[in-house]
């Protein structure tokens, strides 16, 4: 009989400290609340157990990273391979030293934005309307009411698929919207920024100008999964969304929202599929009636359960 991964990674790996889970539900961890398990689930201890696990990791076993969960579709069949979760105080604290801030990517957007604030920089008030955490702001150059990680990044630290640490200049992660050229098998596990000094009580404000738009217009109260496409050049998504006559379109479950049409809402029984599908079908709707095709913004994760009964 084959070894589990689980126990394989335990055999090979015998001084991980971390939390390491076959078989380990997914779903309660994503903002949409669908999906099927991961194979294994890691949460490791600090960088050095995270390294410790990559080092001793089979070549051909797939690594995928999750955050918080708020810009994340994991598919209905799960997740093969580990899945890496980081958490706790080793990837969770900001330390701030004059005008910039080591953060941890575990570390919510909301909550960088408010410690900037309260030690009077500005510069990162945007996070604050980012329902991510710095991993992803990092991977994806997330940005929000003007401002975007680019602007603030002096540079980040990560592990590669090795175990190997890495260090990564402003220029070296290859910033564009909504990207980076950072290698793919790079965990980020902190990252340094910058702000300028400026008046507490004005960033804050600035910070509930920022929430006050957010919750205007984005149907934060839904189990959603924050801005579902990237705009195009030139153009704003939910317009051609809009255009296309998707606001309010179901499929099963899932809906565009009436509110923003350039979020998909789980509006109680939706499956990963019921999502994804809604999505693509908003896209060939899309493409349809404009020439033109979205990028998703949101991360599509693991197999459909089709593949697993195959």
């Amino acid at each position: 009989m084959t070894a589990s991964l689980h126990d394989r990674i335990r055999a090979a790996a015998p001084a991980l400290r971390g939390r390491l889970l076959a078989d380990q539900p997914l779903a309660d961890l994503t903002w949409f609340r669908v999906g099927g398990p991961a194979e294994v689930l890691f949460t490791p201890a600090d960088e050095e157990d995270l390294a410790h696990l990559l080092a001793a990791l089979e070549p051909d076993v797939p690594v995928t990273v999750i955050g918080l969960g708020s810009n994340l579709i994991v598919r209905d069949g799960g997740v093969p391979g580990v899945v890496i979760r980081l958490g706790g105080k080793a990837f969770g604290g900001i330390a701030i030293d004059g005008e910039t801030l080591q953060v941890g990517t575990a570390v919510p957007d909301m909550r960088l934005a408010k410690a900037a604030a309260e030690a009077g920089l500005d510069g990162l008030a945007f996070y604050r309307g980012i329902p991510g955490s710095i991993g992803g702001a990092l991977r994806m150059n997330a940005g929000a009411h003007g401002g975007e990680t680019t602007d603030v990044l002096v540079e980040a630290h990560g592990i590669d698929r090795t175990g190997a640490l890495r260090r990564f200049s402003h220029a070296e992660m290859g910033f564009s919207y909504r990207h980076s050229d950072a290698p793919e098998d790079v965990i980020f596990t902190r990252a340094l920024f910058r702000g300028t000094p400026g008046d507490r009580a004005a960033i804050e404000a600035e910070m509930e100008r920022v929430t006050a738009a957010r919750e205007a217009a984005q149907p934060i109260r839904e189990r959603t999964g924050g801005s579902t496409f990237a705009n195009p050049e030139g153009g704003k998504a939910w317009q051609l969304v809009d255009a296309a006559g998707c606001r309010g379109l179901t499929r099963g479950g899932a809906q565009v929202s009436p509110m923003h049409c350039n979020f998909l809402i789980n509006t109680g029984g939706a499956t990963a599929a019921d999502i994804e599908g809604l999505g693509e079908e908003v896209r060939r709707r899309v493409r349809e009636t404009s020439g033109v095709t979205l990028r998703w913004e949101i991360r599509r994760i693991g197999v459909d359960s089709a593949a697993v009964s195959q």
